[in-house]
């Protein structure tokens, strides 16, 4: 059985040499129905399950393939295809277009038969095109107040993103600022220290020097000391007997 929930297509159907048509499509699972309107005369044309199934057997084609073919075609004009809306005698009319299957021109056409209600038809497509154009209408708009929301928010997310960049290079440039102030006192401080460290290394040399020439001078004073006591107690010996000599020959005189 047919499925409960159709498409629906309307083509406004150009033909060379001919007046427009339009053409609205009913499309369920395995069968379809046509409205055809050229704003004066109407056609309607009942594609059964039957014979879709035989057609598309013809072409070995699966139903909803052919199905699906229908409505590409008589949804919008497909370049390259040739339309026909031909008489086909007693007031009926013959549908067709053409397409290409794996490189062989097929056509698929339809008889139509003249509407009963010819106003009905018309005034039931233009219903349809009007209800579609509001749709559309309601569509678009509803799009545009998206996208004129999406917009509102995207100069929101840059003007965002402008100020996080500002503040990200502000802080990056304080934090450089810092940095390179507490790198040059870490300089000056080490520098300091070099000039202190060569300070004391020059001192710590002249004391060394200082102190070797104190140990030679004193070395040397020590010699003259010992040598100035040998010459005192050599003085001091002759002199001692010298005395008592002395003496002694005073004691013989008497």
């Amino acid at each position: 059985m047919g499925s409960a929930s159709p498409k629906h297509t309307c083509l406004k159907l150009e033909i060379p040499n001919k007046e427009q048509i339009f053409v609205k499509g009913t499309w369920f699972s395995s069968y379809f129905d046509l409205f055809i309107t050229d704003g004066l005369q109407s056609w309607t044309c009942h594609g059964s399950e039957e014979e879709v199934e035989e057609r598309a057997s013809q072409w070995d084609q699966p139903v909803s393939e052919y199905i699906d073919l229908g409505e590409k075609y008589l949804g919008f004009q497909q370049p390259g295809s040739i339309y026909g809306f031909d008489d086909a005698g007693t007031g009926h009319k013959r549908l067709s277009w053409t397409f290409e299957k794996e490189g062989t021109k097929l056509e698929w056409r339809w008889k139509c038969q003249p509407s009963p209600n010819s106003k009905k038809i018309t005034a039931d497509i233009l219903d349809f095109l009007m209800d579609a154009n509001i749709r559309l209408s309601d569509e678009v708009v509803m799009k545009t107040e998206s996208f004129e929301r999406l917009r509102v928010e995207a100069e929101k997310c840059l003007t965002q993103s402008e100020k996080l960049s500002k503040e990200k290079e502000e802080f990056e440039s304080a934090i450089y600022a810092k940095f390179l102030g507490v790198l040059n006192s870490k300089k000056k401080k080490l520098r300091e220290l070099r000039d202190k460290l060569s300070k004391q290394g020059t001192a710590v040399e002249e004391d060394a020097q200082s102190t070797d020439r104190t140990e030679t001078f004193d070395e040397g004073s020590e010699e003259e000391i010992s040598g100035e006591e040998v010459e005192k107690e050599d003085i001091g010996t002759s002199s001692s007997k010298d005395v008592p000599a002395r003496r002694g020959r005073g004691r013989k005189r008497k």
